[in-house]
């Protein structure tokens, strides 16, 4: 039996939207009532729809596939089971071309590029058709729009993929010889995808009307312009793009960092980059289906509410990381006021408690409940769970939201200002501009009320709590790849922290470093919504110092990534066996 590809069978189902009319062998007649592509392109009313299928595919959430992205990295302890069990091949650093989430994400990838390329070559044939300037602008926006997806994709595939080696389609197959082609070099894909977002930045507005909300934008083909550079070690040509985004396109850090992670304050003035999600149901989608849905497993995969997947939950280093932001005690946001009148300061700072939920956090309340250990047992060792793309702010389970269903609304913000402040502060580091650096980061700081980076008094914040520190080049790279990166990122963007880890050249050290660490917890008590008193049994995390008698091997973590990982076969996702096996030019 001959093998199709997944290009071919893309092509045989024309997305849903232009369906290939059948010849009658015979009587070589044919429908007339049938759409074919010759007939469908024919003004920017099609194009639109083809955009709209388009913008469908780039939301389905195997294009990023989140939960596997974060395994295979030092943020998460995946598994899904009770520790120690784990048979997560991604978390294990065992996966391998026939594993499924390199297989979606290829998959996905390529159909929104062949969804973009339709509307990028039907765009292209009916500029000479215009008759009038609206008709000339409207579809020169359609048209950016697509290469933007287009570049965006190539984008993704570049930096997941093989080194960076993936064919290159820039047209729209149609004979069965049309979806073979063999892998472009690394240098071509990049050039392609760059060409692709430089063209979007020059040709996008920077912001669209009400309605448009959640169209691509130039200032989001810049920041990835500029995050094609820092990726690279471009650091100059990447700053340079990273302060035209801070400088140029009108965004700002949201007042609450929560105005990032759930329904409230979607598309708000830090999101650059934003997929828009909703409840709503449609009636040709299945319980299960992936389009339009907010991360189709990803909120069963954090959420700590009972009797969840718990695919994904903050690793142990980064939940005391969580524990120990420092606060900003100058701050009036982190003085609370009791009942009785009396002052205290939060228990973790506001980054914190909007990032993830911890079993004590008597500040925040978790999927309704007052205190946040009042809305999940916190049980089989899992002592901290994301927060982020969950629904624990409007409803009590996620359950109850959606019955039955892996649906939510929460918008996935792919890229946002404090990712590109924090971005431009690596670049100002490399660059030996440690005073600019220190501005950017400790605005992010700020935001969340936490304690600024520096000496006292200085920076644009001097009457602000500082940790009186002289940092020089090592000292502040090293806390921006450990403690604000982390802190301020987690569970977000594109799969940026395996990119991290591999382009600073640490993934292996690290993984053996973490392996090294181990763990105890501790009980806590609370009051149960009824007033009665619960114990959430071993909930609050401790690190244990070398060779304490203490030790729960059941706490330890990355043992196996540290002793399985290997950088030339787990670095990148690896070309997909369904690929290897039905493209024979692959190699060529």
């Amino acid at each position: 039996m001959k093998h199709i590809n997944t290009l071919q069978c893309i092509y045989t189902m024309v997305v849903a939207l232009v369906f290939v009319g059948c010849e009658d062998e015979f009587l070589e007649q044919t429908n007339p009532n049938q759409i074919s592509t010759e007939t469908f392109w024919q003004d920017n009313k099609d194009l639109e729809q083809g955009l709209t299928a388009a913008y469908k595919g780039l939301a389905n959430a195997n294009n990023i596939n989140l939960v596997a992205e974060l395994a295979r990295t030092d943020l998460a302890w995946s598994s899904g089971y009770q520790r120690p069990t784990n048979n997560n091949p991604y978390y294990l650093q065992i996966f391998n071309d026939a594993s499924p989430a390199p297989n979606q994400k290829w998959s996905t990838n390529y159909t929104t590029i062949f969804r973009a390329n339709q509307v990028i070559e039907a765009a292209n044939n009916l500029k000479e058709t215009y008759t009038t300037d609206e008709e000339r602008e409207e579809g020169a926006l359609i048209l950016a729009q697509a290469r933007f997806l287009r570049g965006y994709l190539y984008f993704l595939l570049y930096h997941s993929f093989n080194e960076g080696s993936v064919p290159v389609f820039d047209f729209v197959p149609i004979e069965e010889s049309d979806f073979y082609k063999p892998a472009s070099p690394a240098a071509d894909v990049k050039s392609f995808y760059l060409e692709d977002l430089m063209y979007a930045a020059e040709n996008l507005p920077v912001k669209w009307s009400d309605k448009d909300q959640g169209k691509v934008t130039a200032g989001a083909a810049v920041a990835l312009m500029g995050q094609s550079y820092l990726y690279e070690g471009d650091y100059e040509t990447a700053a340079t793009y990273f302060k035209s985004v801070i400088d140029d396109f009108g965004y700002a850090l949201t007042p609450n960092i929560g105005s990032n992670f759930t329904t409230m304050d979607e598309f708000n003035e830090e999101s650059i980059l934003e997929i828009s999600y909703s409840l709503d149901y449609k009636n040709e989608l299945g319980p299960w289906d992936g389009r339009d849905v907010a991360n189709p497993a990803y909120v069963r995969q954090f959420t700590g509410g009972d009797g969840a997947w718990r695919g994904a939950i903050p690793a142990n280093w980064l939940i005391l990381k969580y524990r120990n932001d420092p606060l900003d005690f100058s701050d009036p946001r982190n003085k609370v006021i009791e009942e009785d009148g009396t002052e205290r300061f939060r228990t973790f700072s506001l980054r914190t408690s909007w990032s993830v939920a911890l079993v004590d956090d008597v500040d925040m309340g978790y999927y309704l409940r007052e205190k946040t250990g009042q809305g999940s047992i916190f049980n089989v060792r899992m002592t901290a769970f994301w927060r982020k793309h969950t629904n624990w702010d409007i409803t009590r389970s996620e359950e109850e939201l959606s019955p039955g269903k892996v649906r939510s609304g929460v918008n996935e913000r792919l890229i946002r200002l404090a990712e590109i402040y924090l971005q431009y502060a690596e670049c100002q580091i490399q660059l030996g501009n440690l005073d600019e650096a220190l501005i950017y980061i400790n605005r992010v700081r700020r935001r969340s009320g936490v304690q600024l980076l520096g000496l006292a008094g200085t920076g644009e914040y001097p009457a602000n709590d500082h940790d009186n520190i002289s940092y020089d080049a090592n000292m502040l790279m090293e806390h921006l790849m450990f403690t604000e990166l982390p802190l301020e990122l987690s569970a977000e963007g594109d799969g940026n922290r395996n990119i991290d880890l591999r382009r600073w050249g640490i993934k292996a050290e690290r993984f053996q470093e973490l392996a090294q660490r181990r763990y105890v917890a501790d009980h806590y008590k609370l009051l149960d919504e009824e007033g009665k008193e619960v114990t959430r049994w071993a909930s609050i995390l401790r690190e244990l110092p070398a060779g304490d008698p203490e030790i729960d091997e059941n706490w330890n973590e990355f043992q196996e990534a540290s002793a399985n990982y290997n950088e030339s076969i787990h670095a990148y996702w690896p070309i997909p066996n369904s690929e290897i096996i039905s493209n024979p030019q692959l190699n060529d």
